[in-house]
């Protein structure tokens, strides 16, 4: 049973990664592109040779995803790269037929669009700061899916995840120095003007914010405290639904009448289930729903924090901070 379980996750997990990287494609072609705009990571970083040789973005994604997948898969192992190779594989294939498409589409429709150095039309015509909101909206929109299913787009993020395992420093600043040494290079290697070397800037702190904004939206949490006489029913119907649940003591002061409390946490997009089963067995119950800022354990989020590492300690202090010992006792020391 737990195995059919994991395995349902698993293709479901795949489905919604799929569907994240079809957004992303349609949203790098459609929005990025057209108006040389970069972003950050591989697709950042292949989009300006592509700006500067007319080299195809998704040759370079998968040629440098390949070589980085290579140094993860010996320094992190199988399991973190599993999703990674998945999303690279699919993402080249996309991006290769969602840009002919496009390629297509503009050269059939040529009249209508304002068409861009490489052939692709401007969706928003005539507009590089509209066209890189869209685009940095969607792009959030579809890593956040991506992120939340347990998968990853590779690149820069696992150049991050190699330095974190070595070095104390978070994701987030690693990712951030990446990516803006690779918006910036756009102005040196392929010409990029000002406002769309800006533009790109804002591309990034958009999609940032999005991707914050998914993942926040996904993973938030509430905390139920159900009142009810007919709480076993509610233990094993909650249960059920695979949502552990605490039974404790409680006592109403003003009727000094003893009762049981269950207290539960689950998902925020849970919490509508979870008021039908209340609705079902005991609609008298007394409710508290509140959310709650995380969720760390078994069924939620793992705990990510990093152990602090030891400092060193110098033999010259050690033996200075011994010295001082010394003295103390000596100086301590009662008259005979």
């Amino acid at each position: 049973m737990e195995l059919r379980q994991s395995i349902q996750h698993q293709i479901k997990d795949y489905l919604i990664i799929t569907l994240g990287l079809i957004i992303y494609s349609i949203s790098v072609t459609c929005f990025i592109l057209p108006y040389e705009i970069t972003t950050g990571g591989v697709i950042g970083f292949g989009s300006v040779i592509f700006y500067a040789t007319g080299f195809p973005i998704q040759a370079s994604f998968f040629i440098l995803n390949v070589m980085l997948l290579i140094l993860a898969i010996r320094t992190l192992g199988w399991r973190f790269c599993l999703k990674t190779i998945y999303a690279v594989i699919v993402l080249t294939v996309l991006l290769d037929l969602v840009q002919k498409f496009m390629l297509h589409y503009g050269a059939v429709h040529s009249a209508e669009f304002v068409l861009s150095p490489k052939g692709f039309p401007q969706i928003v015509k005539n507009d590089a700061f509209m066209s890189s909101l869209l685009g940095a909206t969607l792009n959030g929109i579809a890593l956040g899916i991506v992120l939340l299913n347990n998968g990853s787009t590779g690149g820069t993020d696992v150049v991050a995840a190699v330095v974190n395992k070595y070095k104390d420093i978070t994701l987030g600043q690693i990712l951030m120095f990446i990516d803006i040494f690779i918006v910036s290079s756009s102005i040196f290697v392929s010409g990029t003007s000002v406002s769309i070397l800006l533009c790109s800037y804002c591309t990034l702190i958009v999609t940032s914010l999005m991707v914050d904004y998914v993942m926040d939206r996904g993973r938030q949490s509430v905390q139920f405290f159900i009142f009810s006489q007919k709480y076993e029913e509610l233990a094993n119907a909650i249960t059920k639904t695979h949502r552990g649940v605490t039974v404790i003591d409680g006592e109403g002061w003003f009727t000094h009448t003893e009762r049981k409390v269950l207290i539960l946490l689950v998902k925020r997009r849970e919490s509508t289930n979870i008021f039908r089963l209340i609705q079902s067995i005991d609609p008298q119950a007394f409710v508290s729903q509140t959310k709650v800022i995380g969720v760390f354990g078994e069924g939620f989020d793992r705990i990510r924090a990093k152990a602090k590492k030891p400092t060193p300690v110098n033999d010259d202090a050690l033996k200075e901070q011994e010295s001082i010992e010394v003295a103390t006792k000596v100086v301590d020391k009662p008259l005979e």
